[in-house]
């Protein structure tokens, strides 16, 4: 420990934040201090009473770096832009939380939108989240949309849209509204995410009978229209404290998992409620986590409760930094209402980590557990851990294709998928010549190493033999059955009589699910050539339109509606294009409705 104990030796007595690094220079922690001398020492002395979390990070640091700040509040807030930057191995972080969606309000623009976004910029928008789940908040967005008639395009249009006849939009774009009528709509978006709800039914009720005393019915309409909505919504909602606008922060462990969430309390109603996983966090205490869990939360969300209620009494310190930070009450309710809500809080939590190991256990039990149990049922050699199976697709043997789908650990691996455009039986169905082509042009040149665990033939009896013809004959040894399409039977190498799956069993659920996949990839891909090969045949009777000119035409645009939409002028700078040839190409289009 060299360079580390001449660094702890000048250590400032003053607050900041400390940066632990690891023999690569990468940032494993980031910490901060009151007194920086006394918190970075703490980690390389006495360290029998370090959880083994903190004992495994204090071997990998090699190097660590310290910035001094005027303050605790200041460090505090470079801690959390730190923590959000590097996102340190091992740090409490909101798990995944570079995703976590917002709802923006662009309060920057002329007549500002309210959109979906998942990065939070400094550009004079109001942010609103950040949201757990991506439905839930589209489902908001939606809401929105319906409840408060603001503009949803990108740039103005020419001319009023759809969602402006539906009653969706005022269409600021054509000066259907004013800038100051429709800022009453914007500031109503603002309180109602707020939570505000009765603010925005006392401010729409009385810009709604002004509107009217001034004549201007059709915005009293509207005013009246988003009023009544809103009172619709607020009515589903329960009173369940008269203490005014809290957040309350619940906290459950299981496993190894832990579970933050949080209960929004606007004018005395539960508004929403998010849940997030937290790393990292299953060796720390309460407390820590909680404090934690603050600073990296409302260095995202903007916080508008007057109160914010916890599971746990915090650390003095943290406590009291966290407070100034926040500008707002923290307190851990020991009985009355607010403890209620607490505890709603840590079993809702305690139900979603319960809810996620059961979906995790039968993820397990449809994927591994289902590869194990087929592995028994078919007597297979080893666990077939990769799958490949094949289908083949054709129209009365146009255009015949064959789909390659992998299956790993029972889940599939769609950037190993293959699909090929069989040669060998064009203009003549004949799925078992088919079956040897593709097989043939799969594994002619793999080595032992590099095939399956096992093989899977989507077809019958027939299908099956054409495959293992070929395999054999390279002198793969590797499994190969053959899955019949009416009753999923499947048939094995060497057996008189086709094995059938239990009913119900998950090896029978995979491989439908695998059978499946391969079909939808062969009929994907086989539906894709047939369209490109009948958009072509529809220039065949175009006079001046000959095979060369046709391939030209699609490799300048790619697709008939492309040609369809061409100018003269485009048409003719197409290679081998005439103007009598152009000209009779955009009769053609005139007359015919493709």
């Amino acid at each position: 420990m060299g360079i580390l104990e001449e660094k702890l030796k000048t250590l400032p007595e003053s607050p900041g934040v400390y940066i632990m690094k690891d023999s690569r220079g990468k940032i494993i922690y980031v910490g901060k201090a009151v007194v920086l001398r006394n918190r970075v020492r703490q980690y390389f002395h006495a360290n029998k009473n370090h959880t083994p979390k903190v004992k495994a990070m204090v071997a990998k640091i090699v190097d660590f770096e310290t910035i001094v700040t005027a303050s605790e509040l200041e460090a505090l807030i470079l801690e959390c832009n730190l923590i959000k930057k590097h996102r340190p191995r091992y740090n409490i972080l909101l798990k995944d939380d570079k995703n976590y969606p917002h709802l923006k309000l662009t309060l920057g623009e002329k007549f500002p939108r309210i959109l979906l976004t998942r990065r939070v910029e400094r550009d004079g928008s109001r942010y609103f989240g950040p949201y757990t789940s991506g439905l839930a908040v589209k489902e908001t967005l939606q809401l929105l949309h319906k409840l408060f008639p603001l503009r949803t395009c990108k740039n103005f249009p020419n001319r009023p849209c759809l969602e402006f006849h539906i009653g969706r939009c005022l269409a600021p774009c054509v000066g259907k509204v004013s800038e100051e009528d429709y800022a009453q709509f914007v500031q109503a978006t603002e309180k109602f995410l707020d939570g505000k709800t009765s603010a925005v039914e006392r401010d729409l009720e009385t810009r709604m009978t002004a509107a009217a005393e001034a004549l201007q019915f059709e915005l009293a309409a509207k005013l009246r229209d988003v009023l009544l909505a809103v009172r619709k919504i607020s009515e589903r909602q329960k009173i369940v404290t008269d203490s005014g606008d809290l957040d309350a922060i619940g906290l459950a462990r299981l496993n190894a998992e832990v579970c933050a969430q949080i209960f929004f309390v606007r004018e005395g109603k539960v508004t929403g409620r998010e849940s997030f996983l937290l790393n990292g966090a299953a060796d720390e205490s309460d407390s820590q986590t909680v404090a934690e869990f603050i600073k990296q939360y409302y260095s995202e969300a903007k916080l508008t409760a007057e109160e914010i209620l916890l599971p746990v009494e915090l650390a003095d310190e943290d406590s009291k930094i966290l407070a100034q930070w926040l500008g707002v009450k923290l307190s851990a309710p020991k009985r009355g209402v607010k403890f209620s809500l607490v505890e709603m809080a840590a079993e809702n939590a305690q139900r979603f980590l319960k809810e996620r190991a059961e979906r995790s256990e039968l993820q397990t039990a449809q994927t591994i557990g289902a590869v194990e149990d087929l592995q028994k049922f078919l007597r297979l050699p080893k666990l077939p851990r990769r799958m490949e199976c094949f289908d083949i697709s054709h129209f009365q043997g146009m255009e015949t294709v064959a789909s390659m789908v992998v299956f790993e650990n029972g889940a599939p691996d769609k950037k190993s998928y293959r699909r090929f455009k069989i040669r060998s039986t064009e203009g003549k169905p004949d799925d078992f010549l088919s079956m040897r082509e593709v097989t043939e042009r799969r594994y002619g040149k793999l080595s032992a190493e590099e095939l399956p665990d096992l093989i899977v033939i989507d077809g019958g009896i027939g299908q099956l033999h054409s495959a293992l013809e070929i395999i054999r004959g390279f002198g793969h040894e590797v499994p190969v059955v053959g899955l019949a399409k009416q009753f999923e039977l499947i048939f094995v190498e060497g057996e008189s009589e086709p094995v059938e799956l239990p009913r119900g069993s998950q090896a029978l659920y995979l491989m439908q699910r695998i059978r499946d996949e391969a079909h939808r990839f062969a009929i994907t891909y086989h539906r894709k050539l047939r369209r490109a090969r009948n958009l072509k045949s529809a220039l065949d009777g175009v006079a001046g339109i000959g095979e060369k000119r046709r391939a030209e035409l699609f490799k300048k645009f790619g697709s008939l509606d492309k040609i369809k939409a061409a100018t003269l002028d485009e048409l003719l700078a197409v290679p081998g294009m005439n103007r009598a040839a152009a000209e009779s190409l955009q009769r053609f289009f005139a007359t015919l409705e493709i």
